[in-house]
């Protein structure tokens, strides 16, 4: 079973995740590039937030991105557009069902999706048949239990655990970045090789202030107060004060910690 998708698909969310793209770029793709020629899974694409970034950067690469939401494969295919990029295809598919042959692919790319599933060993070895030998998975995935700040505030890491929490009865795991290293062994891959990227925000570097601490985390967990308050999680005057101090973290003498964990493996001994 696919859960919902715990953080919504309102315009919000759209440019929370367009904000968490542009900011993270270096960060999570500086790495990432595919040879002209070869063709790449996009599996969970979402709104293009990623693909825009992939496709720009291994423009001779043929990409195929599919996602479940209908409402998010036309916002992808309209990004691609506006951005000039001829070099991918989107298509609305389950990553439980893909339409595609053994071995149609020479790379496959997974970001902040694993965390939405309740199966994700399952989903890895599924598209571990779609890679042809010597093939490789990249994975990126956040873990919100890496988070930490300063001023310390009880009432922030409690507004996050009610994400975390409204995630995990989502049937999705909102830690599961240090867990993508057995995840991927157990799927059968081989040469994993898993590192952390952190995030480090302090008052010198303002972008990150506004584009990762405002803009990506503290949105996020801002987008979910309705849903905790209605689960019984936290009382509105608790869960705003543990997001007044989140964004009390972006003063100039706050400081913010997160890490994402980039995981990459080969299907067979690599090439």
């Amino acid at each position: 079973m696919t859960p919902a998708y715990v953080h919504g698909y309102d315009p919000r969310e759209n440019e929370r995740l367009q904000d968490q793209a542009g900011t993270l770029v270096e960060l999570l793709h500086g790495d990432t590039q595919y040879p002209a020629g070869s063709r790449v899974l996009e599996a969970g694409c979402g709104v293009g937030a990623q693909t825009v970034t992939l496709a720009q950067r291994s423009p001779g690469a043929h990409f195929t991105s599919v996602d479940i939401s209908a409402a998010s494969v036309a916002e992808a295919r309209r990004r691609l557009q506006a951005a000039g990029l001829h070099n991918v295809a989107v298509q609305q598919g389950d990553i439980f069902h893909l339409p595609f042959e053994a071995a149609s692919f020479d790379h496959v790319f997974v970001c902040f999706v694993l965390e939405h599933l309740a199966q994700p060993a399952r989903a890895l070895a599924l598209l571990k048949r779609l890679l042809k030998p010597g093939g490789t998975l990249t994975v990126i995935e956040g873990d919100h239990g890496s988070t930490c700040f300063h001023p310390a505030s009880a009432a922030a890491q409690a507004a996050v655990q009610c994400q975390v929490t409204l995630q995990q009865r989502a049937g999705g795991n909102a830690l599961i970045g240090r867990q993508l290293y057995p995840l991927l062994v157990q799927a059968g891959f081989d040469s994993v090789r898993v590192l952390p990227r952190m995030v480090y925000v302090d008052g010198s570097r303002p972008q990150l202030v506004d584009g990762f601490t405002r803009k990506t985390f503290t949105a996020m967990i801002e987008g979910v107060r309705g849903a905790a308050v209605a689960a019984g999680l936290s009382s509105a005057q608790a869960f705003d004060a543990g997001v007044r101090d989140l964004h009390r973290t972006a003063e100039p003498d706050g400081v913010f910690c997160y890490t994402f964990f980039k995981g990459v493996a080969h299907q067979g001994a690599p090439r």
